[in-house]
């Protein structure tokens, strides 16, 4: 099997259509047994180091947005979180929404942190900021 070099597979991915893509993510995590959210969680989690606890008295600038439950309008509640993660279908989406408490978005900014908060508190969800 020829390699392929690191340039080319992103030149690759950059000319690909939202749809082709969606259709990578999925065989990814059919091939290797993982989860597009979840492989997020780690890249973000040396974000948060382990000054933040020495240095608590600072402001928190990295959260994560916790579905602690979906209400009682549970459709409104995936949509939302479809638009929070546009890289989940809607059986993923249902999937989260099932399992509640769960982790919607992992390492986030204070202003995309409270968007989301936002939003699914409008769609009737009960949310934690940790």
């Amino acid at each position: 099997m020829a390699k392929i070099s690191k340039d080319d597979l992103m030149k690759a991915v950059e000319e690909m259509s939202v749809l082709e893509l969606s259709e990578l993510v999925k065989a990814l995590e059919e091939k290797f047994g993982v989860s597009a959210s979840a492989m997020a969680a780690p890249a973000a989690a040396p974000a948060a180091g382990g000054d933040a606890a020495g240095e608590a008295a600072e402001e928190q600038t990295v959260f994560n947005v916790v579905l602690a439950s979906t209400g009682g309008n549970k459709i409104a509640v995936i949509k939302a979180i479809r638009e929070i993660v546009p890289t989940l279908g809607l059986k993923e989406a249902k999937d989260l929404a099932d399992t509640a408490p769960k982790e919607i978005l992992t390492g986030a900014n204070k202003k995309a942190a409270e968007e989301a908060k936002e939003k699914l508190t409008a769609a009737g969800a009960t949310v934690e900021l940790k």
